[in-house]
């Protein structure tokens, strides 16, 4: 099932599955060819806002909350560093959603790819550190493999 239907330029859109698919950035958009959004309740959103990696990046943001307020005192400095790099995520998606040409799209989408691996390496070093849980460390990696994989196909179609 199609969710949502982003038109990133003049010849890219990006077809975002319901959560369980990963995004597919398809070709050639004209007037003849250019999609219908599904049946998604989309009218309240702005465009960014119905991507499936940025909701995704949304996602994984709760879950950093979640994480850092399960954290013993004396580790402020990383549950900071966390919510630093998951919060670069979604707004440098918007960001980048928001651009106009391929160039600067890509630009903003790479940052936040990198602030997605970031918070990878933060979470594999909460856990090596046992500050958090396996099954929190296990949805926040499925979380960011899903954004990552995203982002790469959005920079790279």
């Amino acid at each position: 099932m199609i969710g949502a239907v982003d038109v990133i330029g003049p010849v890219t859109a990006a077809v975002h599955g319901n959560g369980n698919v990963p995004v597919t950035v398809i070709g050639t958009v004209d007037d003849r060819t250019r999609p219908v959004t599904g049946a998604v309740d989309t009218a309240l959103m702005l465009s960014f806002q119905k991507l499936d990696v940025y909701q995704r990046s949304i996602d994984f943001l709760v879950l950093t909350y979640q994480v850092r307020h399960r954290m013993p005192k004396g580790h402020a400095d990383l549950a900071d560093q966390l919510r630093r790099s998951a919060q670069s995520i979604p707004q440098n998606i918007a960001e980048g959603a928001g651009r106009t040409t391929r160039a600067d799209k890509a630009k903003h989408y790479t940052i936040a790819r990198g602030s997605a691996m970031e918070s990878a390496a933060r979470l594999d070093v909460m856990r090596v550190d046992e500050l958090i849980d396996p099954e929190h460390y296990t949805r926040g990696t499925e979380l960011l493999e899903r954004v990552v994989a995203m982002l790469t196909k959005l920079i790279d179609p």
